[in-house]
């Protein structure tokens, strides 16, 4: 019979994480194991201590650790102005970005049919019982440029519009700093497309 090996445990439960291989999985272990062993069981603790404490939002799905967040809990913040966005961190950079000041719906993803994930995965029943409230104004989009993204959005815009809410998205384009000849093709092509008065 053979012993547990711990130490390949920990290296294949690393390559959970996002852009994590083997390879990466293997020097953390190591660097853990030999060189930061406080940090390690501190990192243990505090991962377990977030993954049980923490739940979604009840108003806008995004990760607290009460029944609502505290931008849903906000009494400041504007309830005619609703930001739709497709993960919870995307809330933190435009909340570091800008001067934002309505409330947010997280998808907790996006509409993708061929994995399963249809309308009430990503909470449009949710979502379309918070737009026919009669309190919002004007939805934005704030989803990825992606096909899935695409299709998502167009269904949540016409979900707006039958509330008579205005619809408007993020704006596409060349990036600041961008160069022109590393750009693709589609990218380009919206840039064009979307061109303003200057």
């Amino acid at each position: 019979m053979s012993k547990k090996n711990l130490i390949e445990d920990l290296i294949n439960a690393l390559t959970c994480l996002p852009g994590v291989g083997t390879k990466t999985a293997q020097r953390m272990t190591y660097f853990l194991l030999q060189r930061a062993k406080d940090d390690a069981l501190n990192l243990s603790d505090v991962l377990k201590e977030t993954v049980l404490k923490t739940k979604n939002c009840k108003s806008c799905r995004t990760l607290c650790q009460g029944d609502l967040c505290d931008i849903c809990s906000d009494p400041s913040r504007s309830d005619d102005l609703l930001c739709i966005v497709e993960s919870p961190a995307d809330i933190m950079n435009i909340e570091n970005s800008t001067n934002y000041n309505g409330k947010y719906f997280v998808l907790l993803g996006r509409l993708s049919p061929l994995d399963g994930i249809g309308p009430n995965e990503i909470g449009l029943d949710m979502l379309n019982e918070k737009l026919s409230s009669g309190l919002v104004k004007e939805l934005i989009l704030a989803v990825n440029y992606t096909v899935e993204s695409d299709v998502t959005a167009h269904v949540i815009s016409d979900i707006a519009l039958k509330n008579s809410i205005k619809v408007t998205r993020l704006a596409q384009g060349v990036p600041v700093g961008g160069e022109l000849e590393y750009l693709d093709q589609r990218t380009l092509s919206k840039a064009f497309e979307k061109r303003t008065l200057y």
